[in-house]
């Protein structure tokens, strides 16, 4: 089995949020393969379906971002599941916005979220979708900016993100993290007809 997590904040005040980016794309995924997250279990909200055969968890931890290795390392070991089953999706202020990067492992690089992670797990050998938001204006505090919401003319671009970050997710079970990384690295796009991550029949 596969445990896919989107990270976020938990709240209506935190919804839309370049933090919550990671919420959005499991979103995206979850009505791409027909699945609801609407399990309360591990402190977190769950969801269980398949993706092209492959057993999938969907999880949103709900312990807020900076604790989120508390509701991924209660899933992984009730699972009993190796971090290189664990495919994490979030947001990152290094990447122009709408831009993805897939790695296959990787430090938290100043990321609260996956910081707390590391530190749960004892381990940064995780798979990761990476989904740009864009720098922080100057002057500007970083979690204002970050806590803040989407412009419209910035929902345009990210709302393809989102779309690709779940295909991005379902083609590192379906196809591979290296296949992941050669089509998904790189700007926003929109996004290909494809059968990756769609409901089993």
């Amino acid at each position: 089995m596969y445990i896919i997590a989107g990270l976020g904040n938990p709240g209506k005040p935190y919804e839309h949020t370049r933090h919550n980016a990671g919420f959005m794309a499991l979103d995206a995924l979850a009505a791409r393969c027909g699945i609801g997250i609407t399990e309360h279990a591990h402190k977190a909200l769950i969801g269980k379906g398949f993706i092209e055969g492959n057993r999938v968890l969907l999880v949103k931890p709900q312990t807020f971002m900076n604790a989120s290795g508390e509701s991924i390392r209660s899933v992984m070991d009730y699972y009993k599941a190796e971090p290189e089953r664990l495919i994490v999706i979030y947001d990152d202020i290094s990447l122009e916005p709408g831009m993805l990067r897939v790695r296959g492992k990787g430090s938290a690089g100043g990321h609260n979220g996956i910081k707390s992670i590391i530190a749960s797990l004892g381990s940064q050998d995780f798979p990761r979708v990476r989904i740009g938001v864009g720098a922080k204006p100057e002057r500007m505090d970083l979690a204002d900016y970050v806590l803040g919401h989407f412009s419209k003319e910035e929902l345009e671009c990210m709302d393809t993100a989102f779309s690709d970050a779940a295909a991005a997710a379902a083609a590192m079970i379906t196809e591979g993290i290296h296949a992941a990384m050669n089509h998904f690295n790189g700007a926003a796009r929109k996004p290909k007809p494809e059968t990756a991550g769609q409901k089993e029949e």
